[in-house]
C-alpha cells in the first residue's frame, strides 16, 4: 500500500479523531501526506468561508445540519441555487415539484413532459430532467430528478425555517454510489471520486481509530441496510440519512418486551404518511459487532414501503442521529459503516 494512499484514507479517518480532541496513532504516511492532512480539513474543524477540503482523486463537498437534524448539502440546479437533504434512504435525485418549474427543470428535449417514471416510498413519481445539477465542485452535468408532488401532504421543507432554507429535494443513493461517495457525519464532508484509480483502503485506517467496520448489504431497491440485533434478536437496520432519529419498528420493539411510553410527537414521511411515536429504552443494541450504548430511541408503527427494503423486512431505520453521536462514515465505495 502506497504511501499517497494511506494518507487519503488518513485524511478522513483523522479528521473525526481531531474534531473531538482525542490522541491520533501515528500513522506511516510520507511528509507531504501529512502536511496536506493538516490543511485538508481545516472547514471541518469550524474555519468559515475558506476553500473546499481537496483530496487527490476525490473532490469535497460540505455539509451542514439544518432545522430539524437535517442533513443538508448546497446544490446549483440549472444555475439557481438550492438546498437538498442528503438522504441515503432515497435511491435517487427527488425534487420538489412546485420547486422544480422554478428551477427550470423542463421536459425532455424530444419535447415529452416526462422521461419515465419510478417509484419513490411506494409510489410512482415522474421523471424529469435537470440540464446542469452541481454540488460544491462537484458538476455531475444533465441528470434525471423524480419529482414528488407536494398535495397530499408530501414535502421536504415542513417548517417556515425548513421553507426558508430553499430545500427542494433530496440527495439520493444514485450519484453517491456512481461516484462511490464518503459520506462524513462528524466532519461534514461529503467526498465524491473523480479518479477510478484512487484507493482509499478505508478500513485498514479505521481499525488503527478504533473504530467498528459495519459491512452494508445493498437491497433489490438500492436501500442500503445493516446487520443489527436488539436484545439478541437479529435483524437489519435501513441506513437513512434522511430520517430525523433512529426509529424502531413498534411491533417488533414490544416482541422484545421493551416497555415503550407515548408521546405527543409524530413522525412524517415524505409522502404524507404520519405515525406516532413512542420512546423506549434500548439497553442491548448491536449494529453489526458495535455495541451501541444503552440509549432511549423512538419506536412507531412503520408504513410497509419502510419496512420492505428489497428483499429484506427492516427492524427500524438507523437515522442521522445515531449516526452523529457514533462519528459515522458511510463508505460507498468499500460498501462499509463506521462507527465509533
Amino acid at each position: 500500500m502506497s504511501a499517497p494512499r494511506t494518507g487519503a484514507a488518513g485524511s478522513i479517518i483523522e479528521a473525526e479523531i481531531s474534531k473531538h480532541s482525542m490522541p491520533v496513532r501515528r500513522l506511516w504516511l510520507s511528509r507531504v501526506a501529512l502536511m496536506s492532512m493538516a490543511t485538508l480539513f481545516v472547514p471541518a474543524l469550524g474555519a468559515a468561508k475558506q476553500a473546499p477540503a481537496t483530496l487527490p482523486g476525490y473532490k469535497a463537498v460540505p455539509i451542514h445540519y439544518g432545522a430539524l437534524n437535517k442533513m443538508l448539502i448546497a446544490a446549483s440546479i440549472n444555475g439557481q441555487s438550492a438546498n437538498l437533504i442528503v438522504d441515503t434512504g432515497a435511491r435517487q435525485i427527488v425534487l420538489d415539484s412546485d420547486w422544480a418549474d422554478s428551477l427550470g427543470v423542463k421536459p425532455s428535449h424530444y419535447g415529452w413532459r416526462y422521461i419515465g417514471s419510478t417509484e419513490f416510498n411506494g409510489q410512482l413519481v415522474p421523471l424529469a430532467f435537470a440540464r446542469n445539477f452541481t454540488v460544491g465542485s462537484m458538476n455531475f452535468g444533465g441528470t434525471p430528478v423524480a419529482l414528488l408532488s407536494a398535495s397530499g401532504g408530501n414535502s421536504f421543507a415542513s417548517g417556515s425555517r425548513a421553507r426558508d432554507a430553499h430545500i427542494v429535494g433530496v440527495l439520493g443513493t444514485d450519484l453517491l454510489t456512481r461516484f462511490k461517495a464518503v459520506i462524513n457525519c462528524g466532519t461534514r464532508l461529503v467526498f465524491f471520486k473523480v479518479d477510478s484509480s484512487r484507493r482509499l483502503e478505508l478500513a485498514k485506517v479505521a481499525l488503527t481509530q478504533h473504530f467498528t467496520r459495519v459491512a452494508m448489504s445493498r437491497q433489490a431497491n438500492g436501500a442500503f441496510t445493516v446487520p443489527c440485533s436488539i436484545n439478541g434478536h437479529p435483524g437489519s437496520l435501513l441506513v437513512d440519512t434522511g430520517a430525523l432519529v433512529t426509529t424502531l419498528d413498534e411491533s417488533a420493539v414490544r416482541s422484545l418486551g421493551i416497555a415503550l411510553q407515548p408521546t405527543h410527537a409524530t413522525a412524517r414521511f415524505p409522502t404524507g404518511v404520519e405515525r406516532k411515536i413512542s420512546l423506549g429504552e434500548v439497553n442491548h443494541l448491536m449494529i453489526g459487532d458495535f455495541k451501541v450504548r444503552p440509549t432511549r430511541l423512538a419506536a412507531a408503527v412503520l408504513p410497509g414501503f419502510a419496512l420492505k427494503q428489497g428483499n429484506t423486512q427492516i427492524a427500524g431505520i438507523l437515522g442521522l442521529e445515531l449516526l452523529v453521536m457514533c462519528h459515522g462514515i458511510i463508505d460507498f465505495d468499500g460498501g462499509s459503516l463506521f462507527l465509533k
